[in-house]
């Protein structure tokens, strides 16, 4: 008698979640939305001032509002999506960022217009971080890298373009909306995301979630309001006192900060900001080259929107459109940044800062031999090689910083890569943006300029210097 045994078939792998074409088309599309909204601005502030009978400090709240709900939350947001779902918080951040769009767009006051911007940039801090993640955590190989350059393209763009679309919408004064239609835009846009994204979106989340870090949330929170309240608001406030304690208060808190998350670290819990997660080459030395970066950025950008309009004497649409070529650059070099880079590595970041500092001397330049008459002609040399010197960095370093986080962290690191870009983005206008209205009553509108664009040529060759430390191939 022969004795039969029957063997259990071995357990199957389940599978990865997979990113779609449609889905990465939806959670790029999500990702443009936060930072077209934090640049579209800039252009309708006169605007908006003169119909809510808005104060500049008021006016400054509108921008700061945003941006510091924005960059306090992003890395809370990060966590709750490894939590709980990271489709699930993308689609609910999505909802969030459409309903308090269409708050910003009816708001009666100026008041009620800065606490709607404040909630907008919580539902985006919500919402943005999930992109990444998701990227990170349903994409792998070759179309991660795909993935990335274009997420870093859409990020370069997005920039440009909200200023550009700003202009364009409140010339066209659409059925009589004015500026409420740089956020009413947002709403038809926002159901097409939400149709796409529950369609095409796959859910991730972390294998082993940990809960919320409270007091690391909260000194998070407290240490970037600290840092960006006083640089906001201090210019148009005129610099009272709490703007100083305020700054002085920042390294205390920071270094609070870092003492109880390492704390929680060396206790085996998960920080909301893990120090270990430094411990990546990779991540820590790209961190440290895109502060610079996007303090550049955005302070050129608001400096350039009020020196074409103030000075310039351009309106809305042509002040917009004289940044263009640099938008539409960006975007077809950006393209080829994955194939440069397997080429030729992370120099690429190197070459591209070499580029840009070429496109602002010959804006200096253009500004030095035209000034008043400045616009799209005047510029375009300028603009389109800076444009091509900014795709060869911005999306290489977001790959870079990146390349070596756990699928697990996924959700951390991008909220930790946002957190710093977007504070930097804040930075750029309260520096830049304060040192250029500053020296205007002194030196004039033109040599102002010129004198703006100078710094960012300096923090573009600290860029440059920053990259050589790059890991020279990304992982």
């Amino acid at each position: 008698m022969t004795e039969t045994t029957t063997s259990r078939p071995a357990p199957t792998a389940v599978a990865p979640p997979l990113l779609g074409g449609l889905g990465l088309f939806t959670v790029l599309l999500a990702a443009a939305l936060p930072l077209v909204d934090f640049f579209i601005v800039n252009v309708a502030l006169p605007t908006i001032g003169h119909d809510l009978s808005a104060s500049e400090a008021v006016l400054e709240l509108v921008v700061a509002g945003y941006g510091l709900a924005y960059a306090v939350l992003l890395v809370l947001g990060g966590r709750l999506g490894d939590l709980f779902g990271r489709r699930r918080l993308f689609l609910g951040g999505m909802a969030a960022f459409g309903l308090t769009s269409l708050a910003c767009g009816l708001a009666p006051t100026a008041w009620t217009l800065v606490a709607a911007r404040v909630a907008q940039g919580a539902a985006s801090a919500a919402m943005l971080p999930q992109v990444l993640a998701t990227i990170q955590a349903a994409t792998a190989g070759p179309r991660r890298a795909k993935a990335m350059g274009l997420y870093g393209a859409t990020a370069g763009l997005s920039m440009v373009a909200g200023q550009i679309l700003g202009g364009i919408l409140v010339a066209a004064d659409i059925a009589g909306t004015g500026w409420r239609s740089v956020f009413l835009v947002n709403v038809p846009v926002v159901i097409a995301g939400l149709v796409l994204a529950a369609r095409a979106v796959p859910e991730t989340r972390s294998q082993r979630p940990e809960p919320v870090d409270g007091p690391g949330t909260v000194l998070l929170a407290l240490s970037l309001l600290a840092l960006l309240a006083p640089l906001t608001e201090g210019r148009a406030a005129g610099w009272p006192l709490w703007t100083w304690l305020s700054l002085a208060a920042f390294p205390l808190l920071a270094a609070a900060f870092y003492a109880v998350e390492r704390r929680a670290d060396r206790q085996g819990r998960t920080p909301l900001v893990p120090p270990s997660l430094f411990q990546l080459v990779s991540l820590r030395r790209g961190l440290v080259l895109i502060v610079p970066f996007s303090v550049g950025f955005s302070g050129f950008m608001f400096v350039i929107a009020v020196a074409l309009q103030r000075g310039a004497g351009l309106g809305p649409v042509r002040a917009g459109l004289a940044l263009a070529p640099m938008a539409v650059v960006f975007f077809c070099v950006s393209l080829a940044g994955p194939r440069l880079v397997a080429r030729y590595g992370t120099r690429v970041v190197t070459a591209g800062a070499v580029i840009q500092g070429l496109g602002v001397a010959l804006m200096v330049l253009a500004v030095r031999g035209s000034w008043p008459d400045l616009g799209l002609v005047e510029l375009l040399p300028g603009a389109a090689v800076a444009g091509a010197g900014q795709a060869l960095q911005l999306p290489v370093v977001f790959r870079i910083i990146l390349s070596e986080v756990p699928p697990a962290r996924a959700g951390v690191g991008g909220g930790v890569m946002i957190t710093a870009q977007q504070s930097s983005l804040a930075l750029g206008v309260a520096t830049l943006g304060t040192l250029f209205l500053s020296l205007v009553s002194s030196l004039g509108m033109r040599d102002a300029l010129v004198t703006t664009l100078l710094v960012q040529l300096a923090g573009i060759a600290l860029t440059g210097l920053l990259s050589v430390r790059l890991p020279r191939t990304i992982g």
